[in-house]
């Protein structure tokens, strides 16, 4: 047993020791990010207030393993329809700043929306390495509508890892999304394919195996490649997440975001997202108003991918937003918004909600 040990820990410092020899793909890693990232002559979200969402109506939603995820919520609690988001990979529910900032003006009292942070993520629990599987983030889905939107029609939106677990979602539980789901907007996402996607390439790196290793053989020793790890992923996400001049204020407020993310969540999931296929849930959806939406200039889910998923939901609505990186719901808002909306009514329009007449939304 003391031998298996101290194989286990020699490992665990040999991968560490790896992790710390990666600094010098980094410095070029980063010296990309902040070229991509050059502020603007003018910064039109100086002043933005970007903590909108923490003043909205907090709850909590605790899943079957015993992960705690939080939740956010605005709109009437007896809204006739529920709209639920779900940020993506290094992100929190913040992402979604602008649809909760704009949305709320344009839906009214008819619209009740929900937020919460993924396992790991934001102010959401730590979960057992296990249990860092895009099926699992499938299973939150169904268990934030379960107790957060228990009924009425809900429409549900996903950002890149959120958009993968709203279809492993509507995979396993088909009969949630043909009773209650009335519409689905996938933004940035992929059912599949994500190894063959533009920059995730780069994420397998010596460095991230190395503390992944160490991750699961030596948890004592990772702290002392925490920050080396961090040096290495940070930048590949930073670089992703827009294309071309962008408010300092804006890039400031991303950043955060994914610096806040524990690296142990970054490396538990990235074996999770390279080998998700959620392609058996597109049948499920092919009767369901499904908006797709993609960046031009996108390298980690690239807009090839967009155009497969609406290639195979025929009835889908495909928007391309041509200057978008990964971000598209933070740097072209208004593009973004106005997709919802429409979504939202098409849903509405099509009669698919069970409710006898459908609820009058404000705007448009």
């Amino acid at each position: 047993m003391g031998s298996r040990r101290s194989n286990r820990i020699l490992r665990g410092g040999m991968a560490t020791a790896g992790v710390v020899g990666a600094l010098a793909g980094a410095h070029a890693l980063r010296r990309v990010g902040a070229r991509v990232l050059a502020p603007t002559g003018s910064d039109e979200y100086r002043g933005e207030d970007f903590t909108l969402l923490e003043r909205d109506r907090a709850g909590a939603v605790v899943t079957e393993d015993g992960v705690r995820l939080a939740t956010r919520e605005c709109g009437p609690q007896d809204a006739p329809v529920t709209v639920l988001f779900v940020h993506g990979f290094c992100n929190s529910m913040e992402s979604f700043h602008f649809q909760r900032r704009d949305l709320e003006k344009r839906w009214g009292a008819g619209v009740r929306m929900v937020f919460f942070d993924l396992r790991g993520h934001g102010r959401s629990g730590t979960p057992a390495t296990e249990r860092c599987t895009v099926d699992q983030l499938g299973r939150d889905v169904a268990c934030v509508l379960e107790h957060a939107a228990p009924t009425g029609p809900v429409v549900v939106v996903g950002h890149s890892l959120g958009g993968m677990a709203v279809l492993a979602a509507a995979a396993q539980f088909p009969t949630l999304f043909s009773d209650r789901v009335i519409g689905v907007g996938l933004i940035s996402t992929t059912a599949a394919e994500v190894t063959a996607a533009g920059v995730t390439q780069l994420l397998r790196n010596p460095a991230i195996d190395g503390f992944r290793l160490a991750v699961h053989t030596a948890p004592a020793l990772v702290q002392a490649g925490r920050s080396t790890v961090r040096h290495v992923i940070a930048p590949i996400l930073h670089v992703s997440s827009f294309h071309g001049p962008v408010s300092p204020t804006l890039s400031r407020f991303a950043t955060a975001m994914i610096d806040r993310t524990p690296v142990e969540t970054i490396v538990k999931f990235l074996k999770a997202i390279e080998l998700h296929d959620e392609s058996s849930a597109l049948p499920v959806l092919s009767e369901l108003p499904v908006l797709v939406i993609g960046g031009g200039r996108d390298l980690v889910i690239p807009f090839r991918n967009s155009r497969a998923l609406h290639r195979e939901l025929p009835g889908s609505v495909l928007i391309r937003i041509e200057g978008a990186a990964h971000m598209p719901h933070l740097q072209f808002p208004d593009s973004v918004n106005d997709g919802l909306d429409q979504l939202l009514r098409r849903a509405l329009a099509q009669g698919i909600a069970r409710s006898e007449t459908a609820p009058e939304v404000a705007g448009g």
